[in-house]
């Protein structure tokens, strides 16, 4: 009796188990027949126009070049400030006009100063007349050789004390340093001008040069005297010159900095603008086709792959670019067939 108890509670674990197989086996699709997958018309896509041109991407060994953002600078920029501590009289320029090597841009209140040269040009003409009676005395052999030389003495420091004096009248004006345009101005009359304290700036608007971070590992594809292409913010591609490769690398970006001098153009170039150097790379293998095989949807760069007579929209990535290709950082490889003018 026991026996049977235990035969039958075998059963209905072994019962148990069979329909937990079968559930599973099942539910994985093991039972289902089985179809082979689609080909031909089952890809994805439109049909392949029969007039329509297309290309096979290579893979080619080029140096691309490569853009790198910098700055326009003048090549001459001065900063002005005063040397005397005064209030402005009268300011005679405004930021962006033209100026002339010794145009007087600013004047300061030189009361104080005037008052100080008159006393030294009274003590200068008392000393003088001081050392010529002691001279007349010490020809008549009056006076002594001591009194002689204490009179030169102090007629020739009163005479510098009226040069020096003179000389600061003149740091009572502000004078243009070179032809330029005044740019950066920071004072008004009736404030207190600091020596040391910027009051403008001129810069040379005919030395112009952008200054470009160049990472390390291109930094000796610029030397010094050689030409390279530049596009500017609002202008035509044009050439400049590279005049100095700083000779230290900047540790938190890793790159040099080398400032190429500007070709004049039609119009005034600004301080500040943005502008690109193109650089070549050193030479690997790349991926290339026509610039025309890349459309764009909003954001996105887009080509079509030709694949068994249909068209198949592929996201890429592009890189550098000349007039008529383009580099594919990512999206295609070597032998797939692209459309060579893209079907919207």
């Amino acid at each position: 009796m026991r026996n049977k108890t235990i035969s039958r509670k075998n059963m209905r674990w072994i019962l148990a188990l069979a329909a937990l197989v079968f559930m599973i086996v099942w539910s994985g699709g093991f039972l289902n027949r089985k179809l082979a997958p689609a080909v031909g018309p089952g890809i994805k896509g439109t049909p392949l126009p029969p007039d329509a041109e297309t290309v096979t991407v290579e893979i080619k060994e080029q140096a691309p070049l490569i853009d790198i953002a910098g700055t326009v600078e003048s090549e001459e920029i001065i900063h002005l400030s005063s040397r005397i501590s005064a209030y402005v009289s009268q300011v005679f320029v405004s930021a962006g006009d033209a100026v002339k090597k010794g145009d007087v841009l600013v004047t300061l209140d030189d009361r104080e100063i005037k008052q100080q040269r008159d006393m030294a040009q009274a003590d200068a003409v008392q000393a003088e007349i001081e050392f010529n009676r002691t001279r007349e005395l010490f020809e008549k052999k009056v006076s002594t050789d001591q009194q002689m030389t204490a009179a030169r003495a102090t007629y020739d420091r009163a005479k510098s004390a009226l040069e020096r004096m003179n000389v600061m009248m003149t740091y009572a004006q502000i004078i243009a340093p070179i032809d330029g345009i005044v740019t950066d101005r920071r004072i008004e009359a009736g404030d207190l001008a600091n020596p040391g304290e910027p009051l403008l700036a001129v810069y040379d608007q005919h030395r112009m040069r952008i200054t470009v971070p160049v990472p390390v590992r291109l930094a000796d594809r610029l030397s010094v005297g050689e030409k390279t292409t530049v596009t500017l913010d609002g202008f035509d591609d044009s050439q400049g010159t590279v005049t100095e490769v700083v000779a230290e690398i900047d540790p938190s970006s890793r790159t040099r900095q080398v400032r190429i001098r500007l070709q004049p153009f039609d119009r005034p170039l600004l301080p500040g603008t943005f502008g690109r150097v193109w650089v070549h790379d050193h030479a690997r293998n790349s991926v290339v086709i026509p610039t025309s095989c890349v459309y764009t949807i909003g954001q996105l760069e887009m080509v079509q792959v030709v694949r068994e007579n249909r068209l198949l929209r592929r996201l890429v990535r592009t890189g550098p670019s000349t007039d008529d290709s383009v580099e594919i950082l990512s999206g295609l490889s070597g032998g797939e067939q692209i459309l060579l003018q893209p079907i919207r």
